[in-house]
């Protein structure tokens, strides 16, 4: 007769509801973060570029080899143990892309940086008659973009490939990765992008000084 009630009333005897259901919701979530894309250093706006230049990624040893060849000598990268800077992979991506690429483009929004490793890159402003006016040729340990990875404004200049180029790619994220995972090596990343920022405005900053002196 219990039995008879039980099924009324809708009850099942040493059955728990709670923790199936608990159990689905948890397989949902983990579902969801499994399907989320897998290489999160990547910006959406790298993306775009890496497809619209023919960007390829060569191995990311070598990537790394050239990177700590052209800023392995930065106080505080020098510092860290050699795998410390290994953990770079993890988090920096390395293409290499073709002569005759923009591989940015003056007044867009950018969230990312580019490392020449090898290679040679111009970087021209674009007059309003569509001129380009040559403003340096970045090479081995330049880099490019390093403004707009850090205020997310506007890009100054256009930069475009002369030859085949090596890069490292640098996007917000991966700051943002580096900071909160390994804040040793994201610090020593962040001091020899601003060394090499700091050394760009006194160079600046001598040029305007000569011309001003001049007039």
């Amino acid at each position: 007769m219990k039995r008879l009630l039980d099924r009324f009333v809708g009850h099942t005897p040493n059955r728990r509801v709670e923790p199936a259901a608990q159990a689905d919701d948890e397989g949902y979530f983990v579902t969801q973060f499994m399907e989320r894309p897998v290489d999160l250093r990547i910006s959406s706006a790298w993306q775009a570029r890496a497809l619209g230049v023919g960007a390829q990624a060569i191995d990311g040893q070598q990537g790394l080899d050239l990177l700590l060849k052209a800023w392995g000598g930065d106080a505080l990268l020098a510092s860290l143990p050699p795998e410390e800077l290994q953990k770079l992979l993890e988090h920096v991506h390395f293409v290499s892309v073709p002569a005759g690429r923009e591989l940015i483009v003056q007044d867009e929004k950018g969230d990312y940086a580019l490392v020449v490793l090898d290679g040679l890159v111009a970087v021209d402003r674009i007059q309003p008659t569509g001129a380009r006016a040559r403003l340096a040729e970045a090479r081995e340990g330049d880099i490019l973009g390093e403004m707009s990875l850090l205020d997310a404004g506007a890009r100054f200049a256009s930069c475009l490939t002369l030859s085949r180029c090596t890069l490292a790619v640098l996007t917000h994220s991966t700051m943002d990765e580096l900071a909160i995972e390994e804040p040793r090596l994201g610090m020593a990343l962040m001091g020899a992008i601003a060394r090499r920022l700091s050394l760009r405005m006194r160079h600046l900053s001598a040029r305007l000084g000569a011309l001003l002196t001049s007039a």
